[in-house]
């Protein structure tokens, strides 16, 4: 959970920093909020909305992480209680790199399926690469995947290091 809620927190700082620096409009290219608008009108934070659609996107994402992270600890920790908390913790990271690797690899190719009308409507559109890329439809996508990943990246050293600290204790067992 502390692992969990550090990375959300970390994501959810990033995702408001890159929204506000990108300065999208308050659709940011999601037409879904454009029918928000015309039942709700300016009543709500479309922006706000945004903002925790990409944060719970994340979370997700930061849930299977973290979780696995803690249980590997546990499950290290278990199999020789008599190893020192720094080397349960070694052994936990070089798992979560693996982690890491395909999970970031799961989440690029989740957002390339989810938005892969997007991409054949540009493709199909004759636009130049630079006006696509610089497209909030894009942008919007690329600040989503970034957050994530980079909560991703994050969350394992954070739960690694915080599973080890509650669950390995400080001298290991004895023998």
């Amino acid at each position: 959970v502390f692992g969990t809620m550090a990375a959300l927190a970390l994501a959810a700082v990033l995702a408001a920093f890159f929204n506000a620096a990108a300065s999208f409009t308050a659709l940011q290219g999601n037409e879904e909020v454009s029918f928000l608008v015309q039942l709700i009108g300016e009543r709500a934070n479309l922006q706000g909305i945004l903002l925790a659609a990409t944060v719970f996107g994340a979370l997700g994402v930061l849930d299977d992480v973290t979780v696995t992270q803690a249980a590997t600890v546990g499950e290290l920790h278990t199999a020789d209680p008599r190893t020192p908390r720094g080397d349960v913790i070694a052994s936990a990271m070089r798992v979560g790199r693996s982690h890491i690797a395909a999970t970031v690899n799961t989440l690029v190719l989740a957002y390339l399926g989810a938005g892969l009308p997007l991409f054949l409507l540009f493709a199909l559109s004759g636009q130049g690469p630079l006006l696509v890329v610089n497209g909030e439809l894009l942008a919007v996508e690329v600040i989503r995947a970034l957050v994530g990943s980079i909560g991703i990246v994050a969350a394992v050293p954070l739960t690694t290091l915080v599973a080890g600290l509650l669950i390995v204790p400080r001298r290991p067992a004895a023998a």
